[in-house]
């Protein structure tokens, strides 16, 4: 996963209760984390999305842990973008950085996951509709 394939990115504000007793972000954290962008990453792409409306459900989730990341980490931050658009799902790729003392970007963590568009009406997976491949493929630029 490259760094410089992510336009998207929101600081992260690790809260205290993030750390275990090592003394830097306990493992099921950075799910959390994912599902911050994954919520600022939709507004971000796609003007039309509202979460009221239209709803995915998660399929699959992974993630790679790399370096630790302890409290006093320089600008935290998590990247999202969608790596692959199907029929009925997409997923989004998660990049946790922060920088070292050079400015240099040091990677956490990096994650995927699998979202299945879903109907609460009808309660089955839908169709991805044409105006959300529309937005993610014009806010990326490469799908």
């Amino acid at each position: 996963m490259n760094l410089e394939n992510f336009k998207f990115f929101n600081p992260l504000e690790p809260r205290w209760s993030d750390f275990d007793p090592i003394g830097h972000v306990n493992n099921v954290f950075y799910f959390e984390y994912f599902q911050i962008g994954r919520a600022y990453y939709m507004q971000a792409s796609s003007k039309k999305w509202q979460w009221t409306r239209h709803m995915f459900v998660i399929a699959h989730m992974e993630a790679n842990y790399q370096i630790e990341l302890r409290p006093n980490a320089l600008e935290p931050r998590i990247g999202v973008r969608v790596s692959k658009l199907g029929n009925k799902s997409f997923d989004f790729e998660y990049i946790v950085t922060s920088k070292n003392e050079n400015g240099e970007d040091l990677i956490h963590c990096t994650g995927k996951s699998t979202q299945v568009m879903y109907d609460m009406e009808a309660k089955k997976s839908m169709e991805l509709p044409d105006w959300v491949k529309n937005d993610f493929k014009n806010y990326e630029g490469n799908l």
